[in-house]
């Protein structure tokens, strides 16, 4: 009988461990022996590190086509459930039906959403976010809608909960998005709310970059700021600061989807599964974790893989490599991934690029702009025929820039 490997999710990791998967199967000769089969709710790669920007519209790769040339099977639907004792996943197609496939290796590539704390009130009613392509469309609407209220320091300030990398480029982007909708000459004002003393996620070495960026563009940063609650006035803070404001846009923290906690294996505080470096879940047989679900060191120093587009997509790579290569008993390629970089959008002043963990400044300003929009419109996109899908799915090759 043929063996199956069932991949859950369709993103960065889940799309390139499908491809590494079949181009394993390619390269071994039995392309017949295993089929490879690829669940999500939509055969389309949404672009996630793109939906700070205004429009969104091109910020989506549509995958229908690449799968078909590449062997692999897609299913439309929604994994709700794993059986990892009978190899099992339940999932339910888009007219509600209950289906199950079998599976002989399990690649769990679900992803990751923004977590939205029960202690912070009215945050799931009142809030907005980017986390996904639907929120991302609902804060345009939103944003554009605010034009016809009246004129007040609420309608005209957008506060922005969280100083991480999200929350930058959003609140970057800000300043120039309102005064587009609200007019030239209204006095917007963005704020950015950050738990932590500081505005310090880049490191000492680009921190300040940031921090004086923000400030450049208008952007006020207040530190030491826990957010209590929020309402469709504003938010208020746990040490009693309140701002007025129609928008308040959430970007504090991520959490592993939450199909993890169906595989009986330890994870840890953002709920990744423990990995060895094949990217199989220790102390369960024939399931692998990539991308965002997965907990796992990118190189021999200690750094562990983030959630990230570059890290996802050779971690998708490797776990599609390897699993196909378990099930057709085949020597298998480590993960790492030592090559870091990072590359930070921050509005009308352009981004920052910077090389390796301790984020060495290399690009900023015009320059770093054009490493970005490279990165975001062509690096990360999926390839569009078999030949070059299976030469970019070698899971030893790193993100080129």
């Amino acid at each position: 009988m043929t063996s199956k490997i069932v991949i859950i999710g369709a993103g960065f990791a889940g799309l390139w461990a499908a491809l590494a998967s079949a181009r394993q199967l390619e390269m071994a000769g039995k392309v017949d022996a295993v089929e490879i089969i690829l669940i999500a709710p939509e055969p389309t790669l949404y672009i996630r590190p793109r939906l700070y920007e205004n429009d969104v519209s091109t910020a989506l790769a549509p995958l229908g086509d690449l799968f078909a040339l590449t062997g692999v099977r897609y299913v439309q639907g929604t994994v709700h459930k794993i059986a990892v004792t009978e190899n099992v996943v339940e999932y339910i197609s888009p007219n509600g039906t209950a289906s199950t496939l079998l599976f002989d290796r399990l690649i769990l590539a679900s992803g990751s959403k923004l977590f939205l704390p029960e202690a912070v009130k009215g945050l799931a009613e009142y809030s907005f976010d980017t986390d996904q392509m639907e929120g991302a469309i609902k804060l345009d609407a939103h944003l554009k809608s605010l034009a016809k209220l009246p004129d007040s320091p609420a309608r005209n300030t957008v506060v922005v909960c969280g100083g991480g990398f999200t929350g930058v480029e959003v609140a970057s982007e800000m300043p120039q998005r309102l005064r587009g909708i609200l007019g030239e000459g209204v006095d917007v004002k963005v704020v950015v709310l950050e738990r932590g003393d500081s505005i310090n996620f880049m490191g000492p070495k680009s921190s300040s970059v940031v921090q004086d960026t923000l400030a450049s563009l208008g952007v006020e940063a207040l530190t030491s700021q826990t957010v209590a609650s929020i309402d469709a006035d504003g938010v208020t803070t746990v040490a009693g600061t309140r701002i007025p404001s129609k928008t308040v846009i959430w970007t504090a923290g991520m959490r592993a989807s939450s199909l993890t906690a169906q595989i009986p294996a330890e994870r840890d505080e953002i709920g990744r599964l423990f990995v060895d470096q094949n990217l199989k879940v220790i102390g369960v047989d024939d399931v692998y974790a990539t991308g965002d679900t997965a907990h796992v060191a990118a190189d021999d120093k200690g750094h562990l893989a983030l959630m990230s587009c570059q890290h996802a997509m050779i971690l998708g790579k490797s776990a599609g490599n390897n699993a196909m290569a378990d099930l057709l008993s085949l020597p298998q390629t480590p993960y790492s991934q030592p090559t870091y970089v990072t590359c930070l959008a921050l509005g009308p002043w352009g981004a920052l690029f910077t090389t390796g963990w301790d984020r060495e400044v290399s690009l900023v300003k015009e320059e770093g702009y054009k490493m970005k929009t490279q990165i975001n419109t062509q690096l990360i996109y999926p390839p569009t025929n078999r030949a070059e899908a299976f030469a970019a799915a070698d899971p030893t090759l790193q993100l080129a820039v």
